[in-house]
């Protein structure tokens, strides 16, 4: 699931969510519509605080295999996951 759908999916979601992540509401806003840039360290503490409903792989679709070599072996490459 995307980030943006989980924050909209369940009222308060994103209020408790930006909490847990310690960053304003707005801030969190723009990670989930993309305008803001997501660190690594950042897509990890999403998807824990997530309970991994939010991935880090559908948070860097296009480098998570280069962030995240060990996932790879876990995640075989998909004809849409190839860069172009």
């Amino acid at each position: 699931m995307d980030l943006k759908t989980y924050i909209s999916s369940e009222r308060g979601r994103a209020t408790a969510l930006a909490a847990e992540l310690g960053v304003s509401l707005s801030y969190l806003s723009q990670l989930a519509a993309g305008t803001a840039p997501l660190s690594p360290k950042r897509c990890v503490k999403i998807e824990s605080a997530t309970g991994g409903e939010v991935t880090r792989q559908e948070l860097l679709p296009n480098d998570w295999r280069d962030t995240w070599p060990e996932l790879a072996a876990q995640h075989p490459p998909t004809p849409e996951s190839q860069p172009q």
